[in-house]
């Protein structure tokens, strides 16, 4: 088992009627450019035929103050249920697909279904990247991104857990050469 695994929730349909949403911790990144991502989606899942048939969603990022509503969103169904309306959501408007996204989410990634691999209990949803949206205060003055302010959510074994804040290091710190200041001159610890 792979764990822990990004807690989000899915945002679906194209009309306001029929908006939906659903919980997924089956996602990931399978390439860099152009940005592709995934989801799967269990087949009788009410989310699975609006995506099915629209190929569009929007994977909406999820922080603590959204892990009540995000654990609802995965237990009921919209078939029965307006998730939006019952937990007090705002659907947006994304601004390349035609589903919306949730305005309380932190950052909201638009996709558009490029390829359905289908397996025996769940379909992988393979999806272009159109356009990424992150509250202003996920970024600094030079444009960067800084998801760990946002108090993201993971799941593992049942349960959900707020990612840690605490860096253990940058990608390829473990090979960096440690320098020292010397004379204010930086030097390899070598030499």
């Amino acid at each position: 088992m792979l764990y822990p695994l990004p807690a989000v929730m899915v945002s679906c349909g194209d009309e306001v009627s029929g908006y939906n949403i659903i919980t997924v911790a089956w996602t990931g990144i399978v390439n860099t450019e152009p940005p592709i991502l995934y989801i799967s989606v269990r087949k009788s899942r009410h989310s699975h035929s609006i995506i099915q048939r629209t190929g569009e969603f929007v994977i909406n990022l999820t922080g603590k103050n959204l892990a009540e509503t995000m654990d609802f969103c995965g237990v009921r169904s919209g078939r029965t249920v307006n998730k939006f309306a019952e937990r007090g959501l705002t659907p947006v408007p994304a601004s390349k697909i035609n589903c919306p996204m949730i305005a309380e989410s932190p950052v909201n990634l638009e996709c558009k279904v490029r390829q359905v691999i289908e397996f025996p209990s769940h379909d992988m949803f393979l999806a272009d990247v159109l356009a990424v949206h992150a509250e202003a205060d996920l970024m600094d003055e030079t444009g960067k991104l800084h998801l760990e302010k946002a108090g993201l959510l993971a799941f593992s074994h049942g349960a959900y857990y707020e990612l840690p804040r605490r860096s253990l290091g940058t990608f390829g710190y473990s090979v960096k050469r440690r320098r020292t200041k010397k004379n204010g001159i930086a030097k390899n610890k070598k030499g």
